[in-house]
């Protein structure tokens, strides 16, 4: 190999790993800024109660995949969740424990605590303090969620409300 070849081949290589280096960048960027757009999501859509800000941050072909019963689909369905669930639990706030990305997807492990002042899936309120974990996965694309999927631990919630008995209690 001449030497033209040589200095030829290390250009090429050089600015291959320079490409990699800079796609690596970019997507490490947007892995971060969909964790961000997730945090400031829950911080303000649902802590701070705010249904305007879905319009910023929900695109209008929102999707949910884990909606109350009754929902009603898309963007505007997802402000109607937040005021059924607000209006049961005023003082809800979700801490996020954990956060994941992975592409165009971001996972947040998180404990919400409430006091159950209003009606929720059919239970009176009870005045009862409640600590909930769960699992929620946004799919965001172009800055904007797209999707949402949910699991909360739903019966350790009915059994704090006392709407259903704990596990091993006799059946009524």
């Amino acid at each position: 190999m001449n030497r033209r070849t040589l200095t030829l081949a290390l250009l090429v290589a050089a600015a291959l790993l320079l490409l990699g280096g800079i796609g690596h960048s970019r997507k490490a960027s947007t892995t971060e800024s969909n964790k961000g757009l997730s945090r400031r999501f829950v911080e303000e859509f649902f802590n701070k109660g705010n249904p305007a800000i879905a319009d910023e941050l929900v695109a209008a072909n929102y999707v949910e995949h884990t909606p109350f019963p009754g929902q009603a689909p898309g963007r505007e369905g997802l402000k109607q969740g937040l005021a059924i669930f607000r209006t049961a639990f005023p003082a809800f706030h979700a801490d996020i424990e954990e956060l994941v990305a992975e592409g165009d997807k971001v996972v947040s492990r998180s404990t919400w605590h409430g006091t159950h002042k209003g009606t929720f899936m059919g239970v009176a309120p009870t005045g009862k303090s409640v600590t909930v974990s769960g699992l929620d996965m946004l799919r965001i694309v172009n800055g904007k969620v797209v999707e949402h999927w949910g699991y909360e631990d739903d019966m350790g919630l009915m059994q704090q409300l006392g709407a259903m008995p704990p596990p091993g209690s006799p059946a009524k």
